[in-house]
C-alpha cells in the first residue's frame, strides 16, 4: 500500500494511491493560519500533521502500519532523496524528515519537488499523458514546475532546477521570499492575487479562498475587476512566453489553485501569448490539470 504526501506553502495532504493514480483517502490540513515561529516549530508541525493523516488513513481503511510498502513526499524548495531543504515560505533549510518516516513506519520514503511530481502525475496518468515534449505548471502559493522532453522528466544534477517562479521579469519589482525582486512568482502566485483582490476591493482580511473565487466571477464584468484580472494576465503571459520560446513544447499544462480559474484565464492567456512567442508557428496547448490539488498526492506515490 502507497502512501502519498504533499506538502505545501499553506496545507499538507496525505493519501492513499492505488496502482492505478486512483486517491482512495485522503487527509487535508491547513497550515496556512498557524504562527510558524522558527525552523524547529516548523519542522514539529509538519511530522505530527503527517502522522496524524496516516494514523486517521490506515484507521479509514482498517490497515495496519504494516501494509505501507512506500510513502512518497512532494515538498517545496530543492528536496533530497530523504530530506526536505531550502522551503522558503515555511522558514525551513533543512530537514532530514525522510529518515524519520522510514523509522517509524518501516517503509521506503522517497522525496522529490512537489513541481515534479504534480507533472508526474499529469504525464502519467492526467492531460499531459498525450504529449511527448510538455510542461506543468504549478501556480499556487509560489510557482512549482516539471518539464519533459521525449516523454522524459529533465532533472539536473544538483538541485531540482527549472525554478520557473524565480525568472526575473522585472529588476525593480516587488520583493520575493527569496530575496530577489520582481520574480515571476511575485507577480502571478495565486497567494499574491488573493491578497491583491482582498486589498483593492476592501474584503475581509480572512476570506476563503472559494469566496475570494466566487467574488472574481460575480464580478469579472466590472471594470477594476477585470483591470485586475488584465494586468494579471499580462504578467502571466511575459514568463510564460519565456518558457514557450525556451522549451517550444507542445502543451502546458496548470494546476495549483490557479486550476480553479482556468476557464476565466486561460483564453485570455492565449490571446496575450501571441504578442510575446517569438515563433510565431509554434502551437502550445494551454490546459487545466486533471487532478487539481490532488496531483501532489498521486505524484508522490509514483516516486
Amino acid at each position: 500500500m502507497k502512501i502519498g504526501i504533499d506538502i505545501g506553502g499553506s496545507h499538507i495532504s496525505s493519501g492513499i494511491v492505488d496502482e492505478y493514480g486512483k486517491i482512495i483517502e485522503k487527509e487535508v490540513e491547513d497550515i496556512s493560519t498557524i504562527n510558524i515561529e522558527n525552523e524547529e516549530k516548523a519542522k514539529k508541525i509538519i511530522i505530527d500533521v503527517i502522522n496524524s493523516q496516516i494514523e486517521k488513513l490506515l484507521k479509514k481503511q482498517n490497515y495496519e502500519i504494516c501494509d505501507i510498502s512506500k510513502i512518497g513526499i512532494a515538498a517545496p524548495g530543492n528536496p533530497t532523496k530523504k530530506a526536505i531543504r531550502n522551503l522558503v515560505n515555511l522558514k525551513i533549510e533543512y530537514f532530514e524528515i525522510g529518515k524519520i518516516l522510514e523509522n517509524k513506519y518501516d517503509a521506503i520514503v522517497n522525496i522529490k519537488n512537489d513541481g515534479k511530481c504534480s507533472g508526474l502525475a499529469e504525464k502519467k496518468y492526467g492531460n499531459l499523458k498525450k504529449y511527448s515534449d510538455c510542461i506543468f505548471l504549478c501556480i499556487g502559493t509560489g510557482v512549482g514546475s516539471a518539464v519533459f522532453m521525449d516523454d522524459d522528466l529533465l532533472e539536473p544534477k544538483v538541485n531540482t532546477g527549472f525554478e520557473f517562479g524565480h525568472m526575473i521579469i522585472d529588476k525593480k519589482g516587488p520583493e520575493c521570499n527569496c530575496g530577489n525582486k520582481g520574480c515571476f512568482e511575485t507577480y502571478v502566485s495565486m497567494k499574491r492575487l488573493k491578497k491583491e483582490i482582498i486589498s483593492k476591493f476592501k474584503l475581509k482580511r480572512d476570506m476563503a479562498s472559494e469566496d475570494v473565487q466566487k467574488y472574481v466571477r460575480q464580478n469579472i464584468k466590472e471594470k477594476e475587476v477585470d483591470l485586475l484580472v488584465e494586468n494579471y494576465i499580462n504578467n502571466l503571459a511575459i514568463g510564460v512566453s519565456n518558457i514557450i520560446n525556451i522549451f517550444e513544447p507542445e502543451a502546458i499544462c496548470f494546476g495549483g489553485s490557479f486550476s480553479y480559474y482556468s476557464d476565466i484565464f486561460l483564453p485570455k492567456l492565449n490571446k496575450e501569448l501571441e504578442k510575446y512567442v517569438f515563433n510565431k508557428d509554434i502551437k502550445c496547448d494551454l490546459l487545466c490539470t486533471k487532478f487539481k490539488n490532488d496531483a501532489g498526492i498521486i505524484g508522490a506515490s509514483i516516486i
